[in-house]
């Protein structure tokens, strides 16, 4: 799979409960379930073990010890528009496990900047060394 290319959530792996939402919607939330849970079953995606793993670290608590991913979605009055927003979310999350961050190449300081550093701290020493109290003699 490219970076460019979406990735396609097989519908085997997604499990849909409609459930009573809170939030916008008026009488119509008491009446009308509204509310998505969005159940992915991780290892019917057959992902990467890299992949996998950043995948965990992502999704946090809303993955659970049986390698599925929970995602609620009740922004929406409509449970077309609350399942197109779990849906979304969830192949958004897919998306960002499947980046790899480059590694990160360790840097010296220069032998030169280092003594740039020591000779700065020195001066600056000495600037507050004659701050001290003035004796008259």
């Amino acid at each position: 799979m490219s970076a460019s290319e979406p990735f396609v959530l097989p519908e085997e792996a997604i499990e849909e409960k409609f459930l009573a939402a809170t939030g916008p919607g008026g009488q119509n939330v008491n009446k009308v379930a509204t509310a998505v849970q969005l159940r992915c079953d991780l290892f019917r995606l057959g992902l990467a073990p890299a992949v996998y793993a950043r995948l965990k670290t992502l999704a946090g608590s809303r993955m659970t010890n049986e390698g599925e991913i929970i995602i609620t979605a009740r922004r929406h009055r409509t449970q077309e528009a609350n399942r197109a927003d779990a849906r979304a979310r969830l192949a958004d999350l897919i998306a960002r496990a499947h980046i790899v961050k480059p590694k990160r190449i360790r840097t010296r300081v220069s032998r030169a900047a280092k003594a740039k550093r020591i000779d700065a701290k020195v001066q600056r020493g000495a600037v507050k060394q004659g701050r001290g109290k003035v004796r008259i003699e």
